[in-house]
């Protein structure tokens, strides 16, 4: 590896580390704790990266691949970091759920927004749950919509309040998202580096240095505005396109997803706000 791109890859290892340490650092990890979790993500990349080359995935291959020793790889390798796995659960199928309500014309009023529902019945709350959410039961999907004020109860009818999930009062949730979709974002832009012109996928950002402090409510607004619209197109036409379990089908079910985020300075300054 050159010296140039050894020096590239040590400031944009440090640049994704600071903000990510900023969380860490806020809610009491060690840098210890740390450490062990990136021997671990060495040691498992690692096997992962001796498989796609064909070589057999040993502990001793990958000891000598990232520097660990034999025991070390062995121990992190073995480690278990099972947990969370139902509260993903939840947050994976309440954001179906009002992805649903947005565009099934089932549970859509007469002007194409998300409709009060009745709780129970034909194009009710609990038929929207069922179809959306699978297992988890309409008075479990309703209490996680209603912690976060995503939906509420009014008279006989439940309504929409937010047009997307996000939870507000759990902070593991929003911790375990933080996981998900920055582990995600790193992998598009780690196919992209290693990959040719005709296979990199969809990878791009707006900015400008320049814009007036005044501005930026107006544009916060805008942007989450115009990504919300895009996401529910995105949304719909996924919908149409997804593996139907009750048809004879063939073909392999894929997770797909696409993520838009906001930045301004403004963030990094005041990391409390």
């Amino acid at each position: 590896m050159s010296d140039e791109l050894t020096s590239a890859l040590r400031h944009a290892v440090y640049r994704m580390l600071r903000p990510l340490v900023r969380i860490l650092l806020r809610h009491g990890m060690a840098y210890g704790t740390f450490a062990e979790l990136a021997r671990k993500a060495y040691t498992d990349e690692g096997l992962r990266h001796l498989e796609a080359l064909g070589k057999r995935p040993s502990i001793s291959a990958v000891s000598a691949l990232t520097g660990l020793t034999r025991k070390e790889a062995k121990r992190v390798h073995e480690l278990d970091l099972a947990g969370g796995s139902d509260r993903a659960r939840r947050y994976n199928r309440a954001i179906r759920v009002v992805s649903g309500w947005l565009v099934d014309p089932r549970f859509l009023d007469e002007r194409g927004e998300p409709a009060a529902l009745p709780q129970e019945g034909l194009h009710s709350f609990a038929a929207l749950v069922k179809d959306y959410s699978g297992d988890i039961p309409p008075g479990a999907m309703l209490t996680i919509l209603e912690a976060s004020n995503t939906a509420a109860v009014e008279g006989d009818r439940v309504i929409l309040r937010e047009r997307a999930y996000l939870p507000t009062q759990t902070p593991v949730e929003h911790i375990e998202i933080l996981g998900k979709d920055v582990g995600e974002l790193v992998s598009t832009i780690g196919h992209n580096i290693r990959s040719d012109k005709a296979r990199r996928v969809f990878q791009r950002k707006v900015s400008n240095s320049s814009v007036r402090e005044s501005a930026l409510p107006a544009f916060r607004a805008l942007s989450a505005e115009q990504s919300q619209g895009l996401l529910e197109t995105y949304h719909k036409w996924l919908s149409e396109h997804q593996v139907d379990p009750d048809a004879d089908e063939d073909e392999r079910a894929r997770y797909v997803a696409v993520g838009i985020y906001y930045y301004d300075d403004e963030i990094d300054e005041d990391p409390e706000r």
